[in-house]
């Protein structure tokens, strides 16, 4: 595994290399819109349970429990992805704190119990079951709790899916980022 410049971007583990898998082509939330992301968020990582879907690297699963999240879940398909996730969570200290499942998604969502705090959902951005599974998360969102799905900043995210409501969107370049927000009773 090598580190080809991932890096955890704030928290007690700022600046931790993280591990890449071989082999596999991954497109790596860049550490300028982490860093965005994270100061959208401010306080509401303190103590909160992620759960990362496509988890790639783990980078934001990472980043979030190094700004103190509680607990973090992590969903990754490819045994080389889970791989590197398990080597960069022993290298920041965090892997008592963490779950990692090697499962695909949209499947993997019958498996996870909630509640969930934050969610982070960045597909690959061509990946056909995107929208099922974002109108799928609801179910296991907190109240109040928040999904930030990470997206081409040419695609439209739906406004309301199901349970939820989008209430913000940033754009980065060719990154988008919507914000949506748990519907409430």
């Amino acid at each position: 595994m090598t580190t080809r410049g991932v890096r955890v971007a704030g928290g007690s583990a700022r600046g931790v290399p993280l591990a890449e898998p071989k082999g596999i082509r991954l497109r790596p939330t860049s550490g300028l819109v982490r860093e965005a992301i994270f100061n959208i968020l401010s306080t509401s990582v303190e103590g909160a349970r992620i759960l990362d879907l496509y988890a790639g690297t783990g980078a934001l699963g990472i980043e979030a429990l190094s700004r103190g999240a509680a607990r973090a879940t992590f969903v990754e398909g490819e045994a080389a992805c889970v791989d590197a996730i398990l080597q960069s969570l022993a290298r920041t200290g965090f892997s008592d704190r963490a779950a990692v499942l090697r499962t695909r998604l949209p499947g993997a969502l019958d498996r996870l119990d909630g509640p969930y705090d934050l969610i982070f959902l960045d597909p690959p951005y061509d990946d056909p079951a995107r929208e099922e599974v974002l109108a799928r998360l609801s179910r296991l969102l907190a109240p109040g709790g928040l999904v930030v799905y990470e997206h081409g900043s040419r695609y439209n995210p739906p406004v309301r899916p199901l349970g939820l409501e989008l209430r913000d969107r940033r754009v980065y370049g060719d990154t988008a980022v919507a914000f949506y927000r748990h519907l409430e009773g």
